[in-house]
């Protein structure tokens, strides 16, 4: 087992009791714990190839055109994790630019479609970096919307240190998990911001025997996994 397979279930984890919906990952270790989900405790996930076609164990399944995207989103019926530039302590995103946005110091993605992700479904979030340059008081620009700003669910947030979630009385982020091996102590340090820490923090879960054969051996046997984490 290695950090990448814990951050894998992690990911997997978060689309945990959503029944039908339509899982949207973004990065490869999301899409490999989207995957493993539908494998394992989430059957009735759906998953796209990215284009057109709704997938299972690779195989198609259904078709879903561009167009119809837009309807499941205003649904609510899709459940997205993105990446985050930056990030602050109420799950406001930045994905645009660095800097003051009027005359910025790096531009990024711009802000895609996470307005419309968090004003309309659940939304998560995949940090392979856990850093105080990403986690920060205050993002410089809003591209996915926070708990402080109308967010429908903003439910977890899965770094390379720990898992957080926003089961605060204010939606502020907490700690909710350390991986093993990490401290809380490590977690703060790595944050730009004081996190809501719970007296007892658990241990992240750890892979099945199951789930480590799948992922090691059905779902990335080249191990690339590895490389997105350093």
């Amino acid at each position: 087992m290695t950090r990448a397979d814990v951050c894998v279930v992690a990911c997997a984890d978060a689309w945990r009791g959503d029944g039908a919906v339509l899982a949207s990952p973004t990065g490869l270790i999301p899409r490999l714990g989207a995957r493993l989900a539908q494998l394992t405790f989430a059957p009735g996930l759906l998953l796209t190839d990215g284009e057109a076609t709704l997938l299972r164990d690779d195989e198609a399944e259904g078709w879903l055109p561009y167009r119809a995207v837009f309807a499941v989103v205003a649904a609510g019926t899709r459940h997205v994790m993105m990446g985050a530039s930056q990030i602050d302590r109420f799950g406001n995103q930045n994905i645009s630019c660095i800097g003051d946005w009027s005359r910025p110091k790096r531009q990024l993605l711009g802000v895609r479609g996470a307005p419309g992700n968090t004003v309309n479904h659940a939304t998560s979030y995949w940090v392979p970096r856990h850093a105080p340059r990403v986690f920060v008081p205050e993002v410089d620009m809003v591209s996915g919307v926070g708990h402080d700003r109308g967010a429908i669910e903003i439910r977890v947030v899965v770094t390379n240190l720990a898992v957080l979630d926003f089961a605060t009385p204010d939606r502020s982020m907490r700690l909710r998990s350390v991986h093993p091996g990490v401290s809380v102590a490590e977690v703060q340090a790595a944050t730009g911001f004081p996190l809501t820490i719970p007296s007892d923090v658990p241990s992240t879960r750890r892979p099945t025997a199951e789930e480590l054969e799948l992922i090691g051996e059905r779902l990335d046997p080249e191990g690339l996994r590895e490389k997105e984490i350093r």
